[in-house]
């Protein structure tokens, strides 16, 4: 009971990151650009640093099989690639003509408000995913549940951010714009609360999923996150990126020593 209570808060939590958005564009584009691709970064060693330090030796541990936890892993990598691939060619064929690199470009205003709904269906699957996630996490550990909630914590930011700019893009006023997109952030607990119930019942199921969230963890950062680093060529965004990459490891490897304390 203790542990479903803090993963579902953990969630909730996390689901709270939505409503930055409108905080966000009060910034200026430049000055935007440059906090994101910070948060990237940070996001980027975040992600990978839970999936190696504590996702893989925690799953690894509990199945005692090492073929079946690549196995598990590897549907982590391939499922979210699946998925990825789909939304963009779904986005593609259904919305405006886009720019992936967290801000999409096209113009806004009641002519693109078509491209709302996909925005609002495919962040909800997401935070599902995400609440997931992090239920999952608990159910192996509370400080797996505490590292993976952190990263997940970090890498919605910037999602969070671009998808509020979407729909502001699409002829949303702020406050709608606010309000769907914090709707769209508590699916996380429709997520959440799946894995609690079937995790409760089902022997070694939250070890699989903790399996698979690495191979998810590891493909978002070294096929989204960190491809976006490299589109800065200047010594000075180099340098920062960087630094919060290794920050993001830090906090990770920080986390591990706290647990064995």
């Amino acid at each position: 009971m203790e542990t479903t209570f803090f993963a579902l808060l953990a969630v909730f939590v996390v689901s709270l990151v939505s409503l930055i958005g409108v905080a966000a564009l009060a910034l200026n584009a430049t000055r935007l650009g440059s906090i994101v691709r910070i948060l990237v970064a940070l996001a980027a060693g975040a992600l990978l640093a839970d999936a190696f330090v504590h996702l893989i030796p925690e799953s690894l541990e509990v199945i005692g099989d090492g073929f079946l936890f690549g196995v598990a892993a590897l549907a982590g990598v391939s499922s979210f690639f699946i998925l990825e691939r789909y939304l963009r060619w779904h986005h593609a064929h259904h919305g405006p003509e886009t720019e992936h690199s967290g801000h999409e470009k096209f113009e806004s205003g009641p002519s693109h408000a078509h491209v709302a709904p996909l925005v609002l269906v495919a962040d909800g699957i997401h935070n599902m995913i995400d609440g997931a996630v992090i239920a999952a996490s608990f159910l192996l550990s509370p400080s797996l549940g505490v590292a993976t909630t952190v990263a997940v914590f970090l890498h919605e930011i910037p999602q969070e951010i671009a998808d509020y700019a979407l729909l502001i893009h699409a002829g949303y006023s702020r406050r709608a714009a606010l309000l769907w997109n914090f709707l769209s952030g508590l699916t996380a607990l429709l997520g959440a609360g799946f894995v609690l119930y079937i995790g409760s019942d089902v022997p070694l199921f939250a070890a699989y999923a903790g399996a698979v969230t690495a191979g998810a963890f590891i493909y978002l950062a070294a096929a989204d996150l960190i491809p976006e680093l490299h589109k800065s060529e200047g010594v000075a965004s180099s340098i920062t990126a960087v630094f919060a990459f290794l920050v993001g490891v830090g906090i990770m490897l920080s986390l591990t020593l706290l647990e064995s304390h």
